[in-house]
């Protein structure tokens, strides 16, 4: 046996052992190859929680189903790599459908809201309206009152200003949410 061979046939005796239920096989597979299958998995995913995920998920189904190995068809090497490159490019293709259905569904929610910035518009339609407004607008602190400028006068939504700024979508929901309070507030105060 050369010494090239020696690695293979220490998986194939890893994965015999590993059909018996050898749980020291198992631990024996997984640190030969959680680091090189995880740094596989990371430069397709992108991201290291989901290469850890589909890393785990590749064991878990060499642990389950060891017979699945096929000794004719290759290395243990090249199937356990296959299985995380496939489980790798699968979460790739489902996260790019999940996006290209959530943009398709954007307009389709866009058009059934109700855009209440053209009924602020037309009855702000006095100049002195205009200039509460924007001087309600100038008391907010700097946060709130770029998050509602952007909303407001940009069109962009919560999520689109979040993706802009870095900002935390949560932080601009609040930032949201005080800066039209304050307005709210400062706004009735004027109308008394």
């Amino acid at each position: 046996m050369g010494v090239a061979d020696q690695p293979e046939a220490r998986d194939r005796d890893l994965m015999a052992r590993l059909r018996q239920g050898d749980e020291d096989a198992f631990r024996g597979l997984f640190h030969r190859y959680a680091p090189s299958a995880k740094a596989l998995a990371k430069r397709i995913v992108r991201q290291s929680h989901l290469a850890e995920e589909i890393v785990q998920e590749a064991f878990m189904a060499v642990w389950r189903d060891p017979g699945a190995y096929d000794g004719e068809r290759g290395s243990v090497r090249s199937w356990f790599m296959g299985m995380v490159h496939h489980r790798a490019v699968d979460l790739v293709r489902r996260e790019e459908a999940h996006h290209r259905r959530a943009e398709a569904a954007i307009p389709e929610a866009l058009e059934e809201q109700t855009d209440h910035a053209d009924d602020v518009v037309r009855q702000l339609g006095l100049p002195e309206e205009r200039r509460i407004v924007r001087a309600a607008l100038d008391e907010l602190p700097p946060e709130q009152r770029q998050v509602l400028e952007q909303m407001y006068f940009d069109g962009l939504s919560q999520s689109q200003i979040a993706e802009r700024t870095g900002i935390p979508l949560g932080t601009v929901k609040s930032r949201t949410l005080l800066g039209m309070r304050r307005m709210r507030s400062g706004l009735q105060e004027v109308e008394r």
